[in-house]
């Protein structure tokens, strides 16, 4: 297959976004919109077939300095290439049947494939100026997406914020492009990777780089404080939510790993997406527990995912992120589908049973903990040598006992017990397997986990383990709070205060506002 055919995988979306009056003739907006999410699709099929046989595909760069048309494709970007397409496809043919009868659904159809080409192009580039015009593209049509009900204004608001925090990350990556094409004298990705792996030590424009390459993907990833946009977008119609949580806001994620050679050479682009992601993801997951709304759970569920996500690419587990965006992607694309269906699932499901006791919690974290510690050290994930590695098998041992301890309270017969207990099992040899098969797969993509550079490194890995550790207790807490424990008054507190997400976005609001007031 020549390599130039895969650029048809955006090309034709791209071209049926340009057919005129779309709003006149919304049947065959649905026609060809879908024919050329399945030619995209099936050109992705292709192209990631080519790379597991084969290898990398490049082609040479139709410009100079790295800039131009060209394209890199490896194990990295054959995946997330082939997720986009399969996503896009979904989502737009669940658009015909959601959007049918609508007056505006042609010129949906029309941002919706202009939207799912920039994103397809983002995956392919073969140098960062085409990158960052796929970026600025996607960015462009999600904006339209997310105004395609103009009159609400809950909608022009998320819009407006949405606009501001993705021109700052604009401004970043080109900067960081500027910086790179000084340092290098290219910007195309594989001469680029190929001398940044050649550098023992980064100089200061290489550092800075990745500093704005970091901030550029946390602002488009919704990250901490910038967050608040994501969380309203529900006033447009649920396709764009399943495309915009499954797909574009992995783009901040994206940048990470496919620069990743560039962005492991400056720590302190590092430790910031240790401490960005960290606290994100933590913040994340308690506002989302508080919820009453099934999209905003999913909202702030996304938030705490992209948290985690730059969280690991930032202890070096790139391999690790990569999994965990394909994974998160395909749950999250399922779940805003058939959130109308989740109140019923949820409510057939639900069985009322007690809280576990926050010091029998506790008392099994330490344990499960120390002996994780002790095994770990042992087999070689020592926290120096193997950070990343230690850090998200302490994740994993705390994720476990906080579902073992809600599974075994109450339960009295040995039988369920060991039943929980074996599925626990059988999810962290799944884990581990999952995450040997990921290494394997973009392991040729991406740098290898760095060790630990220094004693800041150390004390930042030490509050991670110990702020999700504080966490979990806190959710433990918070959920026994109900049965009149002492206290009761503070926890009722906390949760009004954690339902409207600690008031970092009404803050947000204000400003936005006063900056951009709204419409009359």
């Amino acid at each position: 297959m020549s390599a130039w055919l895969i650029l048809l995988a955006p090309l034709v979306p791209a071209l049926v976004a340009c057919l005129p009056r779309p709003d006149e003739a919304p049947r065959r907006m649905v026609t060809l919109s879908i024919a050329a999410a399945l030619f995209a699709l099936a050109i992705a099929a292709v192209t990631a077939l080519a790379v597991a046989i084969g290898g990398r595909i490049t082609t040479p760069t139709l410009g100079a300095a790295g800039i131009g048309l060209g394209l890199h494709v490896d194990g990295l970007s054959a995946a997330v290439f082939l997720l986009v397409a399969f996503i896009g496809t979904v989502v737009l043919r669940y658009s015909k049947n959601y959007l049918a009868g609508d007056p505006g659904q042609g010129r949906f159809l029309r941002w919706m494939s202009l939207t799912l080409a920039a994103v397809l192009l983002l995956t392919i580039a073969g140098n960062l100026a085409l990158f960052f015009l796929a970026w600025v593209a996607t960015s462009i049509g999600l904006n339209r997406l997310l105004l395609f009900y103009p009159h609400r204004l809950g909608a022009e608001l998320a819009a407006k914020k949405k606009f501001i925090a993705s021109r700052v990350g604009d401004l970043c990556l080109l900067m960081a492009a500027c910086l790179l094409l000084g340092a290098f004298g290219t910007l195309e990705f594989a001469p680029l990777f190929a001398a940044a792996k050649g550098h023992a030590q980064a100089d200061m424009p290489t550092i800075l780089a990745g500093l704005l390459m970091v901030a550029a993907a946390l602002l488009k990833s919704a990250q901490l404080p910038v967050h608040g946009w994501l969380v309203e977008v529900m006033e447009t119609p649920t396709p764009v939510s399943a495309l915009l949580h499954a797909g574009i806001i992995n783009a901040g994620g994206f940048l990470v790993l496919r620069m990743a050679d560039l962005v492991v050479l400056s720590a302190p682009a590092m430790e910031m997406l240790v401490v960005v992601g960290g606290a994100t993801a933590l913040f994340g997951s308690l506002v989302m527990l508080t919820q009453t709304s099934v999209k905003a759970q999913l909202a702030y569920s996304t938030v705490a995912q992209m948290g985690f996500m730059m969280l690991q690419c930032g202890l070096g587990a790139f391999a690790a992120a990569a999994l965990h965006l394909l994974a998160h992607s395909l749950y999250k694309a399922h779940a805003f589908l058939g959130s109308g269906s989740v109140v019923d699932q949820a409510r057939a499901a639900w069985v009322p049973q007690g809280a576990p006791h926050p010091a029998r919690v506790g008392l099994a974290l330490a344990a499960a903990l120390a002996g994780f510690g002790v095994v770990a050290s042992l087999g070689g994930w020592d926290p120096v040598s193997h950070p990343a590695a230690f850090v998200l098998g302490a994740v994993l041992v705390m994720g476990l006992v906080h579902l073992g301890a809600q599974a075994f309270e109450g339960v009295s017969a040995p039988a369920l017990a060991g039943r929980v207990a074996g599925l626990a099992a059988l999810v962290a040899v799944g884990w581990f397997v999952l995450q040997g098969a990921a290494q394997h797969l973009f392991g040729a993509s991406l740098p290898p986990a760095p060790a630990l550079r220094g004693p800041f490194d150390a004390v930042l890995l030490v509050l991670v383990v110990a702020s999700f550790a504080g966490v979990m207790l806190f959710q433990s807490a918070m959920a026994a709070s109900g049965r009149g424990q002492a206290g009761q008054r503070f926890w009722l507190a906390a949760h009004v205060h954690l339902s409207s997400g600690l008031y970092l976005n009404t803050l947000a609001n204000r400003l936005v506002l006063r900056l951009w007031p709204a419409r009359p």
